[in-house]
């Protein structure tokens, strides 16, 4: 897929080369240009696009700015085509928070007008910007969330003093409770988180997502060396773990899990320690706990208390048949959930295979 536009910049001999780009066609070449660009996050990169592509076969529609040549602003989107929900463009799915980059207010709106005229092409129903607010003006926001960035600075006494004191107690308890920490890139460890994942989203009451999606994240992220699984184990078995991806100086914590039979060894906790600690001494500076619906105090408890710094994360979603910004309701929780509980791990995996294509 390749679009260009040409539009003026303030200079009348510079021109600005907007495209729309596929950056699976060129992994490499794309994220070289990223290493180059500001503020970019793990969720830019070609493995992010290659995992969501190869699970559920969205399409990518990245809007690229270009100037002399050089990569100056993204707005990544991806095509979501589903007979169920309808054709539309996300940036990005199952992304937490995935903002243009490199863009001011006033080089946005040729990225914009671009990305409406490509939505008009391919008929999408809207457009979902997953971060980014202000560049919309006065847009409401479709949703809205927490997020929460760690500080990995300053020294492990420094990291362990800003918890607060009942996180201390939990790692001090996991530490006592003889548990091993695995950091892990091998496809069985992949194998056995999914179990555990499997275990949480069935408490949670939402179906768990397949393992073909794991075996992308395991392919393209963890293989190369782009994250970890780590593991805490009582006695070999799995008990929590979690899905961490790197990029830059910046480590993102995308999943966890656990087996609530061994919730009182605070597992959880150790697990997210070991991976602070590691993380500090690697020469990384944040960790990035992605976002938390508003209603779930009791994650948004779990984040703060590692003495994480809070922010809003808003999305805006433009719908294109009412030429407006429109709503979006946070399903995190419902009578779905309560249904979803009661169901058998079989049924629930076999949801969660056919579902996730058409929910992204």
């Amino acid at each position: 897929m390749s679009e260009a536009f040409q539009v003026a910049t303030a200079a009348p001999a510079a021109r600005t080369l907007i495209a729309c780009i596929d950056p699976l066609l060129d992994s490499a070449g794309w994220d070289a240009e990223l290493a180059a660009c500001p503020d970019t996050s793990f969720f830019h990169g070609a493995a992010w696009a290659r995992v969501l592509h190869g699970a559920y076969g969205f399409r990518p529609a990245y809007f690229t700015a270009r100037l002399a040549g050089r990569l100056r602003s993204v707005l990544p989107l991806m095509e979501v085509d589903s007979w169920l929900t309808g054709r539309r463009g996300v940036a990005l799915p199952f992304t937490d928070e995935c903002a243009p980059v490199g863009v001011q207010s006033d080089s946005f709106p040729g990225l914009y007008q671009a990305a409406l005229a490509h939505a008009e092409r391919r008929g999408w129903r809207y457009l979902e910007f997953r971060g980014g607010r202000p560049l919309f003006g006065e847009a409401p926001p479709s949703s809205s969330y927490f997020g929460h960035r760690l500080d990995l600075q300053g020294g492990e006494a420094a990291l362990l003093a800003r918890c607060e004191s009942s996180v201390r107690r939990a790692i001090r308890k996991a530490g006592q409770a003889g548990l091993t920490i695995e950091f892990s890139r091998e496809l069985e460890s992949v194998r056995d988180f999914h179990r555990l994942l499997r275990r949480t989203r069935k408490r949670h009451g939402v179906p768990p997502q397949p393992f073909s999606f794991f075996a992308g994240i395991h392919r393209h992220i963890l293989a190369p060396g782009h994250g970890w699984v780590v593991l805490a184990r009582q006695a070999g078995t799995p008990v929590a773990g979690a899905v961490y991806f790197r990029h830059g100086r910046t480590v993102t914590y995308k999943y966890g899990a656990s087996d609530e039979a061994f919730q009182h060894l605070r597992a959880n906790n150790l697990v997210m320690w070991e991976a602070i600690r590691r993380h500090a001494q690697e020469g990384f500076t944040a960790l990035d706990f992605g976002r938390t619906s508003l209603e779930n105090a009791g994650l948004r408890k779990f984040k703060l208390g590692w003495g994480a710094v809070e922010h809003r994360i808003d999305y805006v979603r433009y719908d294109r048949r009412t030429r407006g910004f429109a709503a979006a309701a946070d399903r995190a929780h419902g009578w779905h959930t309560r249904l979803f509980k009661l169901l058998p791990d079989p049924i629930l995996r076999s949801i969660g295979a056919a579902l996730y294509k058409h929910v992204a």
